[in-house]
This record gives C-alpha cells, structure tokens and sequence, in this order.
C-alpha cells in the first residue's frame, strides 16, 4: 500500500479518537439519524470541500457535487438528492456554491476536446452563450473568467429555481431559500451574490434582475 493510503487510514482513527475524546456519544448520536437545514450543490474540486468552508459539523449539510456545481434538469442524480433533500430531510436552505478557478468554466471559455466531459461543459457553454454581449465586453481574460464563473452560479440559482422539486416546495408554503455563493481559492472566502428566493414571487422579475 501507498504511503498515502496509509496515512489517510490513520487519520481515519486519530478523528475517531478525537471525536470520542470530546463526545463519547458523538457517532451513536449520528447513527440515529440526520436532519440537515441545508443542502449544498457544489463543484466537484477537491479544493472546494463543503462541511471545511462554512465550518460545519457532520450531520449538518446534505451534499452534492458535480463539475461546476451544475443544475441540470435531466440529471436525475441531482433531481434525486434535490428531491430526497426538499422532501424527505426537510432543508430550509439549498446553496449553490461555485468557485473562481473552476475548471469547469474554463474549459467551457475554450474550444478543445478534452473527452466524454466536453457533454457535461456544452451545459455552461450554453450560459456562456446567454451572456456572450457581457462576456465578450470584458477585455481581460482573467476578469472575464471570473464573472463567468459567477454568471454560472446565477444561471444555477434560477434553473434550481424552476425545477418541478422546488416550485412544488413553494407552492405549498415551505420554508425554502435558495442561494448562490462563489468562493474565493486563494481567499478561503464565500461571497454572497445576492441571489436569495425564497418564493416564486421573488423571481417574478428574476430576468431583468441587475446583477
């Protein structure tokens, strides 16, 4: 076996220790049962992990990763642990969480093949498309990645916003706002962009919406 392997098995035991030295019943207590406030739909970078950002304890976020924290309406993975999230858990919050530096989005700004992903990308190439008038506007590569990578977030927030899962969710009065974030990799830092809906009336004028 791998060093590597290895020490992350030990790692495994030293938080054991750890965790019982503070909480004797920490894992019997998590073996009832979970009821997250929140799900996380975020990219699947392993620079990005979700429980360190916001730091929280296990049991506290439901999650869901993917290249470029996307809300795809037939991906059926997503709809599942959106559905199982919303319906079953009862979350009162979902946060879309992407990052500057995200590959994804990067490669989404270019046009090389790179394999079975370049279908996935089509997905924020169309965003891309939707926001090209701004985008090409922005002379400097850099600061135009970065706003693509927050344009995505935003194309996110809305089309979570329309699936079948959470308009269901707010037409029968349920408490649930969604979110979208971007964090900072060389800051450690989340930025709020501002898009908080917690009812369909607060997207009613969601495209016009100056961001």
């Amino acid at each position: 076996m791998s060093d590597f392997y290895k020490k992350i098995i030990e790692n495994n035991k030293k938080w054991v220790e750890d965790k019982l030295k503070i909480d004797p019943e920490f894992f019997n207590n998590l073996a009832e049962g979970q009821n997250p406030p929140l799900l996380w739909i975020g990219c699947s970078d392993s620079r990005v992990p979700a429980n360190e950002i916001i730091g929280a304890e296990a049991g506290e976020v439901f999650v869901h990763r993917n290249i470029a924290n996307m809300v795809v309406h037939s991906d059926m993975n997503m709809l599942s642990v959106l559905d199982y999230a919303i319906n079953a858990l009862k979350v009162k919050h979902v946060i879309v969480c992407g990052h500057y530096g995200c590959g994804g989005v990067k490669a989404a700004m270019g046009n090389s093949s790179i394999g079975i992903i370049d279908n996935w990308i089509r997905h924020i190439k169309d965003v891309y498309r939707l926001n090209q008038a701004e985008l090409d506007g922005i002379a400097d590569e850099n600061t135009r990645f970065n706003r693509f990578v927050e344009l995505n977030v935003k194309e996110q927030v809305y089309d979570l916003a329309k699936t079948s899962i959470v308009q269901a969710a707010w037409n029968k009065n349920q408490n649930l706002t969604i979110h979208g974030w971007v964090y900072g990799l060389n800051s450690g830092y989340v930025t709020d962009l501002g898009l908080n809906f917690s009812s369909d009336k607060d997207l009613d004028n969601v495209y016009q919406l100056k961001f």
